[in-house]
């Protein structure tokens, strides 16, 4: 939690600054950890709730994923470190206003 904040704070200032900002996550045992939801309280980090059992809500689930799949489908890879750099390039080739698409269509959801 404390590298994802930082990173926030380092590219998305103006939302850090504010604190404006609101954390999504599925309701996964790590994510709800007590030590989790402490660090969350201390730093006024507002949390969005995510139903149990609701994976359409969640922008990785219905978007993401699916989206990487369908770039990446029927490749083989030699290690993981071509894992990595093929799913990246699949990510950097989602035009951007489709990721924006994606987050309207979640706040619809």
């Amino acid at each position: 939690m404390k590298r994802l904040r930082e990173k926030i704070r380092r590219k998305r200032h103006e939302i850090s600054a504010s604190n404006s900002w609101i954390l999504h996550h599925d309701n996964a045992p790590a994510h709800t950890a007590l030590s989790v939801r402490e660090f969350l309280s201390t730093k006024q980090i507002t949390v969005l709730e995510h139903p149990a059992y609701s994976p359409g809500l969640a922008p990785n689930d219905f978007f993401l994923f699916p989206k990487i799949k369908e770039i990446l489908t029927g490749r083989h890879f030699d290690d993981t470190d071509d894992i990595r750099s093929n799913t990246t390039e699949a990510l950097m080739a989602i035009p951007q206003n489709q990721i924006q698409n994606c987050f309207e269509e979640w706040t619809r959801r």
